[in-house]
């Protein structure tokens, strides 16, 4: 197999985007900061700001039922409620998703630069994993995207959520507008998408047959070329001398 490391550089460039993209997805998954409301009832939300996430909600308070002291509440939302609105029950599937595609397509491209730098397959294998490992980028990201959108969308529109009264929430807030979960998401997403296009992109070089390749005497050699080196040849002296006698 021909050398193709100096082929492969933008395709390592490539794994590393991908790779920090993928693991600032799971940290976008993490995030409770993905909508900051603002409320006007100080009683129970000391800060006047709460973050809403896909999986938790929290808010800082002193309230009686944090124990007289300022720490952070928060409650789970899980999928199986019934109050999330769509686009944050959407994020929690989406999200998952999008973290199993993104381990596969770096699984796929380790893979293929594997048989790169050490030579170990032939052009097929590299060029099927390559693919398959940029689809599969291309495909975590638009799966992160359309959860973060989503909800940035509500933001923008100031979209309320009825949460239950053991939330201590409000229905709606006085304002909101889109935390640091949204913005690492939007990153984590950019940076996978441009990666599954760099692996898209790799074209294998063209190899081309050698010209001279070893053979057996008198192999290779035509009809006419044989006659031509009859009629031209050179006399073996030592032959010539056997014949006189």
């Amino acid at each position: 197999m021909p050398y193709l490391v100096h082929t492969a550089h933008a395709q390592f460039v490539g794994l590393c985007l991908g790779t920090v993209g993928w693991i600032l997805i799971i940290v976008t998954i993490g995030l409770v900061e993905w909508r900051v409301w603002e409320v006007s009832d100080l009683s129970v939300i000391s800060s006047g700001l709460a973050w809403v996430g896909i999986w938790r909600v929290c808010f800082y308070s002193h309230a009686p039922i944090l124990s007289g002291r300022e720490i952070m509440f928060c409650q789970r939302m899980r999928l199986t409620e019934s109050f999330p609105p769509p686009e944050i029950v959407a994020a929690q599937v989406l999200m998952i998703v999008s973290l199993i595609l993104g381990l596969m397509g770096n699984a796929s491209v380790v893979y293929g630069l594997r048989n790169i730098y050490f030579g170990l397959s032939k052009f097929k294998p590299i060029r099927i994993a390559f693919c398959a490992g940029g689809v599969l980028y291309i495909l975590t990201g638009v799966t992160t995207m359309v959860p973060v959108f989503w909800n940035l969308s509500s933001v923008v529109n100031n979209q309320t959520i009825d949460f239950p009264s053991t939330f201590c929430m409000p229905s709606a807030p006085v304002n909101q507008y889109a935390g640091l979960g949204i913005a690492v998401g939007i990153f984590a997403s950019a940076l996978v998408v441009g990666s599954g296009v760099v692996f898209l992109s790799y074209r294998l070089p063209v190899v081309l047959e050698p010209k001279v390749s070893p053979s057996w005497p008198g192999e290779g050699c035509s009809e006419k070329n044989r006659i031509h080196m009859n009629i031209h040849g050179i006399d073996n002296p030592s032959f010539l001398t056997q014949e006189d006698c």
